[in-house]
């Protein structure tokens, strides 16, 4: 239950940022967000004693809140009032490391500072974003020197030979970090590092050698880590998020059951999480690696105690090989793999995630010494560190080797996390998990088949290993409903598992029926008939559009190809007045298109989906938005796919079910780029006939904004 004390305080800071701030307006809306999240946290059950709580969602709220609201500033002083009264971190979760570094370099500093509450804060970042001083040094002179070491120590972490510029930027990131010019972080570094040459001087749990490394108070990731204990409010992305709790909670950030979440962006969450939880290798790349694995467990050999852990391991190892050799055998001959002109890499989808028979056997044998294998090469890392407090003498030969073996104890685990879910039979009534093989091939030519698994959803890990951990939780965006229902978030999430869970559909601040309005018109052509529906657009845009008027004109496409034929029919007049997606990077198109606005001249925008989320254009940059099709996303990856057949096979029908849910969810994100503030006004054009013609069109419509209808 809400104390006093609490209502008082956030009413308190409320009422200082209205005080601090000259035309601050309290909005309905937002008090309602902040009273919500309040009462959710409030509701949060003590452990009690070392007893975990039962927890049914009674601590979670969904919040729709749209723009306007101000949903950051009634999460973050909801949430830190509350966090700060009951004991508990909160950690606030984004979709990107963009968005984090918004709300450390901008929204956190505001109101903290307009609100008079006291708190601290701190950015999170997975380990693979931090360097590794250790392997910096490995491959550049000691902390000391700074000079080159030849031959390279740690050689066997390049698959190729290392290249001059490779090792000169290696030598400038070794002095600007030990000069304290640059603090480790990969995106504070003043040049851009390539993914190739990073994960070379970056680690991860496995390579790690944590309180063994010379460098261990150095270290960018632990100073990071460390920080995070001490501050008040963590920021944090989804991906860090999701992989903390794959590995349990209180790894990387503070543990579920002290800690207050607040998920922005909380409609991509679900999407990242099966993600997260999906593994493929490659196997002629595990081949080589498998191989390279003899030399290093013979050099940690010599130096544990436990002989028998080396020589299992290698047995394992021959194991995998073995049964990577006889799966490499079985996947040459497949017609389905073979590749063509037209499919360079082809794709073989496991129909309904089942393995073909003659497949079984090779997979079961794969499942077993992967997961062995993983399991020996652990043992031996920890006989390392054993052997590390008894023979200071070959320190350095032991750290060596534990870096060494972390790569490959990374590899092991991948390999046995693809096998484990190619050999999972999913519970009676649960969706398959979908399996895929892709025919790879390098520049070396030699052919490789990349191995695939994912579940098609992670509503099951969500509730079990985050919502009924949480200490409370408040998942929140601009649009979370679809069809007007919050049911297919509560699904994808598995928070329709936690019957307590509450769900708020916060008012917008925008009058829709005097600020904009909505046209669809009898479109002859259908989208189905691709030629047709783009002559048509072609036709119509510039009866739409005014190429001499100073506004600016936003069209949205589904297809690159049809954005692309679109503008190359226009009339010389409009299409000088467009700005294509891709021509320019987004952040120049934007600036182009501004700066044409400000000297009075039209400005139209061609983009596609990215261009559909996120993209703020407040006042006259933007008066008309055009989409040329439903947002429809038909299932053309083998997750989708899988996930459609499963639906099929019970009866269902996929698109009814998923396509035209999330098309309802993206036609709202892509409309909500015109009223953006209380002042904006203007048109909303689909160029869709089914709207009118399709049964779910009706539903379609119904979930917009109440624009006027023409």
């Amino acid at each position: 239950m809400l104390t006093d004390a609490e209502k008082d305080a956030i009413r308190h800071h409320y009422q200082a940022i209205g005080k601090s701030l000259p035309g601050f307006r309290p909005r309905a809306a937002q008090r309602q967000m902040l009273a919500s999240i309040a009462q959710a946290f409030a509701r949060s059950k003590p452990r009690e004693g070392d007893a975990l709580p039962e927890r049914n969602g009674e601590s979670i709220v969904v919040v729709e809140g749209p723009t306007g609201v101000g949903k950051s500033l009634a999460y973050l002083l909801a949430g830190c009032v509350m966090a700060k009264s009951r004991g508990k971190k909160l950690v606030i979760s984004s979709a990107t490391i963009a968005l984090q570094e918004q709300l450390v370099n901008r929204d956190l500093p505001f109101v903290l500072s307009h609100s008079g509450l006291e708190a601290s804060f701190a950015l999170a970042k997975g380990r693979g974003r931090y360097l590794c001083p250790y392997r910096l040094y490995q491959h550049t002179a000691d902390a000391s020197q700074g000079e080159l070491l030849a031959p390279d120590p740690n050689m066997l972490l390049w698959n190729h030979k290392p290249e001059k510029r490779e090792l000169e930027q290696l030598k400038r990131m070794a002095d600007a970090f030990y000069y304290r010019r640059w603090d480790g972080d990969r995106d504070a570094f003043d040049e851009t590092v390539e993914d190739r040459l990073w994960s070379r001087v970056t680690n991860d749990r496995h390579g790690c050698l944590k309180s063994a490394c010379p460098n261990r108070s150095e270290c960018p990731f632990y100073v990071a880590r460390d920080q995070l204990d001490q501050v008040d409010i963590v920021v944090s992305n989804h991906d860090l998020l999701l992989a903390d709790a794959s590995m349990g909670g209180g790894v990387i950030l503070p543990p579920p059951i002290d800690t207050f979440y607040c998920i922005d962006e909380a409609h991509q969450l679900a999407k990242k999480a099966i993600n997260q939880f999906a593994a493929d290798h490659q196997v002629q790349q595990a081949l080589w690696w498998l191989d390279k694995l003899d030399a290093t467990v013979g050099r940690a050999e010599a130096l544990i105690s436990r002989k028998e852990l080396a020589t299992q391991a290698l047995d394992a190892a021959t194991g995998c090989a073995q049964g990577l050799g006889e799966l490499a055998q079985l996947l040459t001959p497949l017609a389905q793999l073979e590749p063509s002109a037209d499919e360079p890499e082809p794709t073989w989808l496991l129909e309904n995630g089942e393995l073909p028979e003659n497949m079984a056997l090779t997979a079961a044998n794969l499942n077993v010494s992967a997961a062995t294998l993983l399991k020996q090469l652990t043992a031996v890392q920890d006989a390392l560190v054993e052997a590390r407090r008894d023979k200071n003498e070959d320190s350095g030969q032991i750290d060596q080797l534990g870096s060494e073996l972390g790569f490959f104890i990374a590899r092991a685990e991948a390999l046995a996390a693809v096998w484990a879910l190619m050999c999972a039979t999913p519970p009676e009534g649960a969706p398959p998990i979908a399996k895929w093989i892709t025919t790879r091939q390098p520049g070396s030519g030699r052919r490789d088949w990349q191995v695939c698994a994912s579940p098609v959803s992670a509503a099951a890990d969500l509730a079990n290993n985050l919502w009924r951990l949480a200490a409370g939780a408040v998942l929140t965006s601009a649009t979370l409903r679809s069809l007007g229902s919050f049911d297919l978030l509560l699904a994808q999430t598995g928070l329709k598992w936690l019957g307590d869970t509450e769900c708020v559909a916060l008012e917008s601040p925008f009058d829709f029926q005097r600020q904009g309005e909505l046209y669809v018109p009898a479109m002859r052509a259908s989208p189905k008939d691709a030629p047709a529906h783009t002559a048509e657009i072609i036709q119509l845009l510039p009866k739409l559009i005014d190429a001499a008027a100073p506004l600016g004109t936003l069209v949205l496409f589904t297809s690159r190809r049809q954005m692309q034929e679109v503008h190359d029919g226009l009339p010389a007049e409009l299409a000088a007045c467009v700005l294509v997606q891709g021509s320019l990077p987004k952040a120049v198109l934007l600036a182009r298109h501004h700066e044409r606005l400000a000297a009075q001249q039209a400005s139209v925008i061609f983009g596609l989906d990215s261009f559909a989320e996120g993209l703020d254009l407040p006042g006259e940059a933007c008066v008309q938005v055009i989409l040329a099709k439903l947002p429809f996303a038909m299932p053309d990856d083998p997750v989708g796919q899988t996930l459609s057949q499963w639906i099929e096979s019970r009866g269902g029908n996929p698109f009814i079910e998923i396509t035209v849910p999330e098309a309802s969810i993206k036609l709202i994100q892509a409309v909500g780029r015109l009223i953006r503030t209380e002042t904006d006004y203007g048109r909303v054009t689909i160029l869709d006939n089914r709207l009118l013609r399709q049964a779910y069109g009706k539903k379609l419509l119904a979930a917009l904004p109440p624009f006027r209808r023409l």
